[in-house]
């Protein structure tokens, strides 16, 4: 759609300039965005910039020379992308010109999809029947991607789900059909989420008690790339009579009823079902005949139930020892291999394509994690190019640390790196690898080294930067500054650089918090963080933080910091003034990190962690006139001024302004006082 967008353009007046110049010039800026161009070369898989090209040359767009000169350069640097270069990868995905031929059909089927489904619901079964045949699902995805209509498909398809529910009068074949409506339905919005994300299926305002099924599962139980699941939340556990039920339907029965059945209760049962299955099973109450029995019953007729089922595995399977996944893994084994029998429902080997495919993405990590194989059929769809990045049986912290080593040698982060790096945030958590990442940057001596590792650092923490630098500012810091057997770690040139990503972390986030900038892996979390941080660092006058009582407890030699019992007073800040919210975990972490630094600056004994101190403000100040006013100083105590000017580098009126709230009449009179004693 592009060339045609320019050619609009084209038409408006240009002056002087020539147009061809300025797509020239336009297109030579996007070339340097070689991960993304990646990224999307492996998507579609085929050179986009080249087709693009010779698409707006034909339209007069670029000169001849301009095209061959673009198109070579995009070559070579194709040449060091890490795309899969086999032959296995010809059939990723739809070639464009397909998706372009698939553009009208997507237009018939959302008609299709607004007619009433209770009048013909097997002509409307025979269109999806046909949707799933072969590569047709994925074209007709992109097609409704590239034209805008991906939101509208998939809110049709949440409203067939729901449609499932009515079950008054059902015979057998109206319950047949309704079954597989539901397990369509409920196989594409899966499938959909995985590829385009899950913001795609959920809808603007729906009112409470009236959000869809599928997208209550899809929020609660779907396993997703920076999504951990607990496998004991509630939504795992419903009501037990409705549990007893389907475990004895499904170790009784030859085969699973269908007319009458409420599918999405089923789909939120099973999980429980499961675990009382796997523990008789572990308790040797139930054979591996009968466990087959059930797996069959299970993925038999409906595929959505063995989605569910293993969605609810992958997150039990996480939780377990290394000596107690086998049975769990097995169980995941039985669900994943198809059942090739006559007395499957209609389309069943399309909808097992589609499953196997859903069932891969959900237990990509956690096979990775455990090192397990388990041969999922061929299912023609997108294979994941990263997949299998961590060599099995290798200590992660020493792949960590071995490709940290590399990036630090070439000086830049390559999108294989980034990826092995995402996976093992996840696989680590964040505490993991803040904690390991610190500790290498701590390790280099030279200078230039460790400005190089504050810049890579600062690029890898944009993985999660809201998370990393809760746990960098509310954990590692904190641990560093107030454990003495770690000061000579914070010596310069490590220190300072630490001093230098802390306060980069630190403006980073508190600017995209501020703007609501959340990231999607930030958006998925859930608001249990925000209990776990007022926990951690209570902030009210009557109980003293964790970390306040952290600094107290050094009976060593307790004058290395002040009192705990100093006055609240010395802790006012600018931000209680201006009531600056202290539920929200980042400004409770600040909050206590300059609590701590005002502890250390009044502290009648001073060493590298002091020194560290004097960095952190120096490089806040330095920000600060580059135009970030106003931000995580606020958090500051006002009695941390007067300290400050006692540092030689700090005794200036300049800094003193810099860093109090000129605004308030409190900061005036701090600043005034300050620069007085000067």
């Amino acid at each position: 759609q592009m060339p045609q967008v320019l050619v609009k353009l084209k038409k408006y007046p240009q002056g002087d300039k020539d147009f061809t110049e300025d797509v020239n010039c336009a297109f030579e800026f996007l070339l340097k965005l070689t991960p993304l161009l990646d990224k999307a070369d492996q998507r579609c898989n085929c050179n986009c910039m080249s087709l693009l090209l010779q698409e707006c040359s034909k339209q007069g767009l670029l000169s001849e020379a301009n095209m061959t000169n673009l198109i070579d350069k995009r070559t070579a640097d194709k040449e060091n992308s890490p795309c899969l270069k086999s032959a296995e990868n010809a059939n990723i995905q739809p070639n464009p010109g397909l998706i372009l031929r698939a553009e009208p059909t997507v237009t018939n089927i959302l008609k299709t999809m607004d007619a009433d489904h209770s009048k013909s619901p097997e002509g409307l079964l025979g269109v999806l029947g046909h949707m799933l045949s072969g590569k047709s699902l994925d074209l007709l995805l992109a097609a409704a991607a590239a034209t805008g209509k991906l939101k509208s498909f998939a809110r049709k398809f949440v409203k067939l789900n729901e449609f499932t529910k009515q079950i008054t009068g059902e015979i057998s074949k109206s319950g047949s059909v309704r079954a597989l409506l539901f397990d369509i339905s409920f196989l594409m919005l899966c499938h959909v989420a995985q590829t385009y994300g899950s913001e795609v299926i959920l809808s603007e305002s729906t009112p409470p008690g009236e959000v869809p099924f599928f997208e209550t599962w899809m929020l609660t139980c779907m396993p997703e790339e920076g999504k951990i699941l607990n496998p004991d939340h509630p939504c795992f556990r419903p009501d037990s009579t409705k549990v007893e039920s389907l475990v004895a339907l499904l170790n009784n029965s030859s085969e699973m009823k269908l007319v009458q059945m409420k599918w999405h209760e089923v789909c939120l049962s099973i999980s429980a079902a499961i675990l009382e299955i796997l523990n008789a099973w572990e308790n040797g109450v139930l054979t591996f005949e009968s466990i087959q029995k059930i797996t069959d019953n299970i993925k038999g007729k409906v595929c959505s139930m063995a989605v569910c089922a293993v969605a609810w595995l992958v997150a039990h399977v996480r939780m377990l020892g290394l000596d107690e996944r086998e049975k769990s893994l097995q169980m995941i084994r039985q669900l994943a291999t198809p059942l090739y029998g006559e007395n499957t429902l209609q389309f069943y080997n399309e909808r097992v394509v589609i499953m196997s495919s859903i069932l891969e993405h959900m237990c990509a990590d956690v096979l990775q994690q455990t090192a397990t194989q388990i041969k999922f059929p061929s299912t023609g769809m997108d294979t994941i190019p990263y997949w299998n990045l961590l060599p099995p049986k290798k200590p992660i912290k020493e792949v960590l640390t071995n490709v940290f080593t590399k990036v630090l040698e070439k000086g830049w982060v390559d999108s294989r790196s980034i990826h092995i790096f995402d996976t093992l945030l996840h696989m680590g958590g964040v505490y993991w690898f803040c904690n390991n990442l610190v500790k290498e940057l701590l390790k280099e001596t030279r200078k230039e080294h460790t400005l190089r590792a504050v810049e890579l650092l600062y690029a890898i923490f944009c993985l999660d930067m809201q998370q990393l630098t809760l746990t960098l500012l509310g954990h590692i810091l904190p641990n560093l500054l107030t454990d003495s057997s770690k000061w000579h770690t914070l010596m310069d040139p490590p220190g300072k650089a630490l001093a230098k990503l802390s306060v980069w972390c630190a403006l980073s986030s508190y600017s995209s918090h501020n703007k609501g900038q959340a990231s999607a892996r930030q958006k998925k979390r859930h608001r249990e963080d925000i209990e776990d941080y007022i926990s951690l660092f209570p902030l009210d006058d009557t109980q003293p933080s964790k970390l306040m009582r952290l600094l107290s407890s050094n009976e060593e030699d307790s004058n290395i910091l002040s009192s705990p019992n100093r006055s609240m007073s010395s802790s006012l800040s600018a931000s209680q003034l201006h009531t600056v919210s202290m539920r929200d975990p980042l400004n409770r972490v600040l909050a206590n990190l300059f609590l701590l630094i005002s502890s250390i600056l009044g502290a009648k004994t001073a060493g590298t962690h002091t020194q560290f101190v004097q960095w952190f403000m120096e490089e806040c100040v330095e920000c600060l006139e580059q135009g970030s006013r106003g931000s995580i100083l606020q958090f500051m105590p006002f009695t941390v001024v007067s300290e400050l000017v006692k540092v030689s580098t700090m005794s200036s009126p300049k800094i003193v302004l810099a860093i109090t709230d000129l605004s308030l009449p409190l900061g005036r009179r701090v600043a005034a006082k300050a620069i007085a004693a000067l």
